[in-house]
């Protein structure tokens, strides 16, 4: 501590270590601890993460709210009531943003099931005899094993005769 912490102590009549537990008392973990879990996937630890981090803000507008209507009751000011409308407001669209996100895991989840498979104005992009092939189904494989069947054998009456007179 400071010289003049101590004085103001000593004046007080504050024992070191009673002003030293009433400062921890009041100091508060600052945001949200993001936790992540392996074993989820991205979605699932974002999701997570985000309905604390909702539910974190709604708990502390409900005690601002709190406060707020507390000191508008004492002074009847009317500004303090504005105030704690203003509050009102931002709690509720805070809850439903939280119903929103509930929302978007659904659709997210639910995605990859009801993915519309139907296929429209496809574009073909090559030449007219790639397109004919493609759309007999033949590959540049099965064209050439084609070619090899079909090819003209040529068996002459000639040659034949040879060997049956040799025999």
């Amino acid at each position: 501590m400071s010289k003049l912490e101590d004085n103001v102590n000593e004046i007080l009549g504050i024992e070191k270590s009673q002003s030293e537990f009433a400062v921890s008392d009041f100091q508060q973990p600052t945001g949200v601890p993001k936790k992540i879990d392996e074993s989820k996937t991205d979605i699932d630890n974002d999701y997570e993460y985000s309905r604390d981090s909702y539910y974190n803000l709604i708990d502390k507008g409900n005690e601002a709210i709190q406060g707020i209507l507390d000191i508008a009751k004492e002074g009847q000011h009317p500004r303090a009531y504005e105030v704690a409308g203003q509050l009102i407001a931002q709690v509720g669209s805070t809850v439903d943003k939280l119903q929103d996100l509930q929302k978007k895991l659904k659709d997210l989840k639910e995605l990859p099931k009801s993915a519309n498979t139907n296929i429209k104005n496809a574009l073909f992009v090559g030449s007219t005899n790639e397109l004919q092939k493609m759309l007999r189904k033949e590959s540049p494989e099965t064209s050439a094993e084609k070619k090899k069947e079909n090819e003209v054998i040529d068996v002459s009456p000639d040659k034949t005769d040879r060997k049956n007179k040799t025999d």
